[in-house]
């Protein structure tokens, strides 16, 4: 697919911040507090080097892998993402149709601009969900049973937000709940005509799945209900527990950089787990998921399948995930960058087949026809850990 002069998600990403809004490209680029997780979720990844072994035939490498029993192209999928449409109207639905043409996940958020029912007849059987418990644990346990209604067989439940994070380019831009956008802001906006053209005639995005659970509301009691419903200081062991038993189908949970809430995650008998921080977007002094993923997957064995975010970039990334400890990798940020630089229908098909054919560019250099064959024999310096995967 031509994509002009568009050959990487970096470029990707630069074309998005000339396209749009500040405001809109900082709350998708930006993290909490001074962004150092950012920065380190990258310079981790930058730092493992992938050791090659020569002359072993590659002709038949793929990028397809297996996954909570059900065969994809590729061992990435689309991460959860809220108020995706504030890129483009209709760029949760454009993702949901490429992800399911081109046979990977997409996992779609409680906070989705586009409801669970809306996205199903898209998605269909690629379709994963992704569960903010809340404060309500009706509202939550009305989500669950809307999922398996939707035919969901697998359920995200992020854990990491306990309270709402500091994010200061949001609030330099007014762009929280409710809206109070600067004089720059609106400034800025008016600047990006075509931009402001599709929101207007988009209509005001919301949070598509809270409708009809008093989210009519506006200004500070809107704001509350939002915050309850995204964050719960008081969540723990005991309420995902109970969602385990309700949920009968393939559980992941979250948000864990903790090797000894990886292995909780085990005994309340989830499936699996993601390695994340959130993308940098929650504590600032967290470390990279990349960093603690190899003890993780040391804690854990072969009791959970490992999933990683925050921070992935490009295929040398998927690549490095998987020889480190992951079973498969999820990318949020690059999709909505991707819809940005080149529309709707070109975007997020150019982005799968450009991540795809790195990878697989990548283990055919490294002497690897399979993602499952990427261990830690392909790290170097070799690690000091037990044994492989």
């Amino acid at each position: 697919m031509a994509t002009g002069r568009i050959f990487t998600t970096a470029q990707m990403a630069g074309a998005a911040r000339r396209r749009l809004p500040r405001a809109i490209f900082d709350f998708i680029e930006g993290g909490a507090g001074a962004e150092i997780a950012i920065a380190r979720n990258r310079s981790r990844f930058e730092q493992i080097a992938l050791m090659p072994q020569a002359l072993r035939d590659c002709a038949a490498a793929s990028a397809e892998v297996t996954i909570f029993g059900r065969r994809y192209a590729a061992p990435f999928g689309v991460a959860p993402m809220g108020f995706a449409d504030l890129v483009r109207p209709g760029t949760d639905c454009a993702l949901a149709r490429t992800a399911k043409a081109q046979n990977i996940p997409y996992v779609l958020s409680t906070a989705a601009t586009t409801s669970i029912e809306t996205i199903q007849p898209i998605a269909q059987d690629n379709l994963w969900f992704q569960l903010y418990p809340g404060a309500d644990e009706a509202i939550a346990a009305g989500l669950i049973e809307r999922a398996l209604k939707a035919g969901v067989t697998t359920l995200v439940v992020t854990i990491d937000i306990p309270v709402p994070a500091k994010r200061v380019r949001d609030l330099s831009n007014g762009l929280a709940i409710p809206l109070r956008p600067s004089l720059r802001t609106i400034l800025d906006v008016s600047r990006h005509p075509a931009w402001l053209l599709r929101a207007a005639l988009g209509g005001r995005p919301g949070m598509a799945n809270f409708i009809g659970d008093k989210g009519s509301m506006s200004g500070l009691a809107h704001a509350e209900f939002v915050s309850r419903q995204l964050s719960c200081p008081a969540l723990d062991w005991g309420r995902i527990e109970r969602i385990r038993k309700a949920w009968p189908h393939h559980l992941v949970i979250k948000g864990i950089l903790n090797p000894s809430d990886a292995l909780a995650a085990a005994r309340i008998g989830a499936d699996g787990i993601v390695v994340s921080n959130h993308g940098g977007r929650q504590l600032d002094a967290a470390p990279a998921p990349i960093e603690v993923l190899p003890v993780i997957r040391e804690a854990c064995g072969d009791s959970l399948t490992l999933l990683l975010d925050s921070g992935v970039r490009t295929g040398d990334d998927i690549a490095r995930s998987l020889a480190s400890g992951a079973d498969f990798v999820l990318l949020g940020r690059s999709f909505l960058f991707a819809v940005a630089a080149l529309g709707l229908s070109q975007g997020p098909t150019a982005i799968i087949d450009m991540l795809k054919a790195e990878l697989v560019n990548t283990m055919i250099h490294l002497g690897c026809s399979d993602p499952a064959e990427l261990g830690q024999d392909f790290l170097w310096p070799q690690p000091s850990l037990g044994a492989n995967r």
